[in-house]
């Protein structure tokens, strides 16, 4: 890749047309969350910031977020990687690899100190001095620290960089810990999920690229515009929590049927994520849609709050604690009440109608 060329001027090299390019923008604008009033701003950014080199480590983990990524499709990973960000290391997707990718890694850490934005997937072991997960030869956690110390920004990609995963479940005999427990001076935004969903991390791979900056964060530091909800408060099947329909078992009536999935373990109403607007695959399904209750894959801990099956013990309802058992009785309270009011109403209009025609004769 170029250096010092700004989207524009990548598309233009490319002989990508204008149209392209804002199509480009469109999408970009769409994917960041960002009202269509911003487009403009985003195709000045686009024309003017230069594109920003991204070196992107792998630390203890399976890949799975890498194989999120690459089935990215709004916009695809392809065009991420070719046509709008610089990605100047990776070694999965790297056509070189050895000696001379590391080289090559080395040497953008040292001419773009301080510009470079860092991608890093996995959790950090600690453990006997970090040798369970050693590139090159070398503890990653030794890697992470000198790459991190020449980073703009850190992105913690998945749940394992965000909270430590299913490396730090009990008893993590690896000592395994997240990014933001080994590095304390660097802004990090944490993109958590296992995996998470491809195009919230390119969103926010793209805000810093775009605009020199991190997105806004929420307490925990994740993005606010794709964790500022619940799941439970984007899912479809909502309605039927609400009604206090429940499925029982996975084979049952209710599960045929579609009906809320909480008493077999689902997790939503405590977790956050965009599953249930942004959904997987170009925004085709999702697990709740596929029939199967959400873990909270991108909570903290959430390997260790098994068995996942198992529901909740408690949920909250506005002003209370409630079970499950509860809900459908407290909705048909409030269904029974709703029908007993609008009765009361009708006759009292009913009386008022039949009032006022008298006084008319």
């Amino acid at each position: 890749m170029d250096y010092g060329l700004t989207l524009w001027e990548l598309f233009q090299k490319r002989h990508l047309s204008r149209r392209n390019f804002m199509k480009a923008c469109v999408t970009i604008t769409g994917v960041l969350g960002l009202s269509p009033a911003k487009l403009t701003e985003v195709v000045q950014a686009a024309e003017t910031r230069q594109l920003t080199p991204v070196i992107w480590l792998h630390g203890h983990e399976c890949t799975g977020c890498d194989e999120s990524f690459i089935r990215s499709q709004s916009p695809l990973a392809s065009d991420i990687v070719l046509n709008m960000i610089a990605l100047e290391y990776m070694d999965v997707l790297a056509a070189a690899a050895g000696e001379t990718l590391e080289h090559h890694r080395d040497e953008v850490m040292d001419k773009y100190a301080g510009k470079y934005l860092l991608v890093f997937e996995g959790a950090v072991p600690l453990g006997d001095e970090g040798i369970f997960c050693t590139v090159g030869g070398k503890p990653i956690a030794e890697q992470l620290k000198a790459a991190a110390q020449g980073a703009a920004a850190i992105i913690e990609n998945g749940s394992c960089a965000a909270w430590g995963g299913i490396q730090a479940a009990n008893p993590n005999p690896t000592k395994s810990v997240a990014v933001s427990e080994v590095i304390r001076n660097k802004p990090i935004v944490k993109v958590p999920g296992c995996p998470p969903i491809p195009e919230v991390l390119a969103a926010t791979i793209y805000h810093y690229v775009l605009f020199g900056q991190l997105p806004p964060l929420d307490s925990k530091g994740r993005p606010k515009q794709f964790f500022g909800n619940r799941i439970h408060d984007t899912c479809y099947r909502r309605p039927f929590f609400d009604s206090g329909m429940y499925v029982e078992s996975f084979d049952d009536m209710g599960s045929k049927a579609g009906w809320c999935l909480y008493k077999v373990g689902c997790r939503g109403p405590e977790a956050y994520n965009s599953c249930g607007n942004m959904r997987w695959w170009n925004g085709l399904s999702y697990p709740i849609q596929a029939g199967a209750p959400c873990i909270a894959c991108a909570s903290n801990e959430f390997w260790d709050h098994d068995p996942f099956y198992q529901r909740l013990p408690t949920i909250a309802v506005p002003n209370t604690k409630a079970t499950a058992d509860k809900i459908g009785a407290i909705a048909a309270g409030a269904t029974l009440a709703g029908v007993v009011a609008h009765g009361v109403l009708s006759v009292a209009q009913h009386a008022r109608h039949k009032e006022k025609d008298k006084e008319e004769d």
